[in-house]
């Protein structure tokens, strides 16, 4: 018997579970789409949590502004490089205030080496104006090619 997929799932090989492993192990930025006058996609540091993402922003930066505007979204989290796998979907981002200085710290911790590290410390140093932003998936697709290669 397989395990109950997620409803949010349409198409792939992985589980929740599986998707959530791979998020969890896995540590490249997140590309992200936003709606407006034109698509834009930007990549950015993630925090899995469960399903959800967690990424952190400037509160006056383009993606801010268009997800206040429209918090509608497209993302991907998968290497340039074999084994090509990962996890694609649309979901809707909020931007959480209050939130930015934890997730900003827990960024730092996944992806630096080092609170010390320059980039670290430059990045907090403009805390006061960071927003933290949370994506909860709406559909979502897995591919994993592992198995051809």
């Amino acid at each position: 018997m397989s395990a109950p997929r997620d409803d949010r799932i349409r198409s792939g090989p992985w589980s929740a579970a599986e998707i959530r492993e791979y998020l969890d192990g896995t540590v490249i930025p997140v590309r992200l789409a936003s709606h407006g006058a034109y698509p834009i996609v930007q990549s950015l540091w993630f925090l899995p949590d469960g399903l959800d993402l967690w990424c952190a922003t400037q509160s006056d930066s383009v993606l801010a502004r268009r997800l206040r505007a429209d918090d509608r979204c497209g993302f991907e989290v998968s290497a340039d490089q074999p084994p090509y796998r990962g996890v694609r979907g649309t979901g809707h981002a909020t931007l959480v205030p209050h939130a930015a200085a934890d997730v900003l710290t827990r960024l730092i911790d996944r992806y630096l080496e080092s609170a010390d590290a320059p980039l670290a410390r430059w990045l907090l140093s403009r805390l006061d104006t960071e927003v933290a932003v949370s994506i909860t998936p709406r559909s979502l697709a897995s591919w994993d090619y592992s198995p051809r290669m």
